[in-house]
């Protein structure tokens, strides 16, 4: 068995997520007395042996499989995958000694046929050898840790797989013909396989794990009989974390081309047309398709179930086909990466963000000026300008007539020291280095262009700290808000100590500022003499 080397070349390809077959085994080293030292490690190629399952409740354990070492075995006496799998036209079947699972006796029959009798030619010819009872098997539990991960198709791996098979996009994608019951080609429409693929079998779609071993381990083994280079066929070469950071990554990857527009309106209506009678609250919405290709690394952060438009599943009212959550909420969900909210949140979590938007001053109402970045279009403007403007051009025209913000106040216009001493007592007052602040919170976010087009105007890193007082220069301090003590009629409310303490330690942890802590004091305060 030929295996490939770790530097992948633009034939590698890796698999997509899937748990691996639970169904191989041939020859290993499982003793009565548990893992030996070098076992009693994390590996990538631990399998759990429970075909049995799918017939009903386990009488024992499943079987902890090591697949990897079992192929090094094989190899080690020149033999191949096939000493453990058929095949069936020209490709292995990764069931482990038999095509399908007929009944609970048959499989049964074959791991404990082939499985021990393997095992016990091993000892006889004097090597080292695998368990031969059911015990050293079939255990409760194992000292072995699995560091399974699972890797994707993104944008780089596309390209080089298309670029090594001359853009031939048939030997990966493909529908199913209803009429025909069998497979085709649709040029145009291709779509990532877990479209179609899910978690399990279902009718006659094949498991995304079972359609991931079948048609990529066997496009690797195929291109390892011709050439000395190919992708992964081993659990560890595409799931082990050490092995996957050493899978070449392109810095700069071709755009993929599906004849995706450019630039786009957001629809409302299934039918594409856009209707200055729609039924919507805020005004149209242009879509840098293109730009935000360049932000993702697959087309499935946003397009979850199909390449299709947004609306086709998320109507107004919602449909049964998108779990009845309507437009409005698959665009403005958080907590969700496939909604623009949802996304545009998860970058406000960074490091850079986290300080303002992670921190107290998260809890503030969203300013409505904030809709207007995304909603800048009017629907009836749009349609009359549709009329003699291509779509293209005119969501383009929309998206740069946007001002971004490109600056803050000059550094003259903004305190350098604002110095706290309303809670003077015990501590010496808090020289707090005002300008330092906002001048580094405006350096981290510089080059966002999020940044840009949604922070209003100059005050809006001032209400990070400011936020509940209306947009100013010179906004009103903590003590007009915050009381001495805190105000018992507003338990939302805290009182001035909190206040800074939250504020100012929740930025610091956001951020991942080292200092200062809560634990000393005297990094901001120093004790009175």
């Amino acid at each position: 068995m030929k295996i490939g080397k770790l530097r992948l070349n633009l034939t590698s390809i890796p698999l997509i997520v899937f748990a691996v077959s639970i169904c191989l085994t041939c020859s290993g080293n499982y003793g009565a007395k548990g893992p030996s030292e070098s076992e009693m490690q994390q590996r990538a190629d631990i399998i759990q042996i429970d075909s049995m399952q799918q017939f009903g409740k386990l009488e024992r354990p499943a079987v902890t499989f090591l697949h990897q070492k079992h192929t090094e075995a094989v190899t080690k006496k020149n033999k191949d995958c096939k000493t453990c799998h058929l095949t069936e036209k020209d490709r292995l079947v990764f069931k482990y000694m038999r095509l399908e699972d007929s009944s609970p006796q048959a499989v049964m029959d074959v791991y404990h046929t082939n499985c021990v009798a393997c095992h016990q030619q091993t000892a006889d010819a004097n090597e080292k050898s695998g368990p031969l009872t059911c015990g050293e098997c079939h255990r409760e539990r194992t000292d072995l840790v699995s560091t399974w991960q699972p890797i994707g198709m993104d944008k780089s791996l596309h390209y080089r797989h298309s670029k090594a098979q001359d853009k031939k996009c048939e030997r990966c994608h493909h529908q199913f013909d209803e009429v025909t019951k069998k497979l085709f080609y649709a040029k145009g429409k291709e779509g990532t396989c877990r479209y179609c693929h899910q978690a399990v079998t279902e009718e006659n779609r094949i498991s995304m794990r079972e359609a991931s071993h079948l048609d990529c381990i066997n496009c690797h083994r195929q291109t390892l009989a011709k050439f000395d280079d190919a992708g992964p066929i081993t659990c560890g070469g595409c799931h082990d974390p050490a092995q996957q950071k050493l899978i070449e990554r392109l810095k700069v990857t071709p755009r993929m081309q599906r004849n995706q527009p450019d630039t786009v309106f957001v629809r409302t209506s299934k039918s594409g047309i856009i209707d200055p009678q729609q039924a919507t609250r805020l005004k149209m919405v242009p879509f840098s398709h293109k730009s935000h290709e360049e932000y993702n690394d697959t087309c499935r952060v946003c397009h979850h179930a199909n390449l299709n438009a947004c609306v086709q599943c998320h109507t107004l009212q919602g449909t049964k086909e998108g779990k009845y959550v309507t437009l409005e909420e698959s665009m403005h969900r958080l907590n969700v990466n496939m909604s623009c909210a949802g996304c545009h949140d998860i970058i406000q979590r960074s490091p850079e963000c986290a300080g303002c938007h992670v921190s107290i001053a998260k809890t503030r109402q969203q300013d409505p000026s904030a809709c207007q970045a995304c909603h800048m279009a009017d629907v009836a403007q749009v349609a009359e300008s549709l009329q003699h403007t291509d779509e293209k051009d005119l969501a383009a025209m929309y998206l740069n007539a946007r001002e971004p913000l490109s600056a803050m106040y000059p550094a003259e216009d903004i305190p350098e020291i604002v110095e706290i001493k309303a809670l003077k007592n015990e501590y010496a007052s808090v020289k707090l280095p005002h300008r330092k602040i906002i001048q580094t919170l405006s350096n981290n976010i510089r080059d966002n262009k999020l940044v840009a087009y949604f922070h209003a105007d100059k005050n809006t890193l001032c209400q990070a700290c400011h936020h509940h007082s209306p947009a100013a220069q010179k906004p009103p301090s903590c003590a007009s808000c915050h009381g001495r003590p805190f105000d018992e009629h507003d338990a939302s409310k805290p009182g001035l100590m909190a206040a800074y303490h939250r504020q100012c330690m929740e930025c610091h942890d956001a951020m991942n500022l080292e200092k200062p802590v809560a634990t000393n004091c005297v990094a901001c305060h120093p004790k009175e003499s």
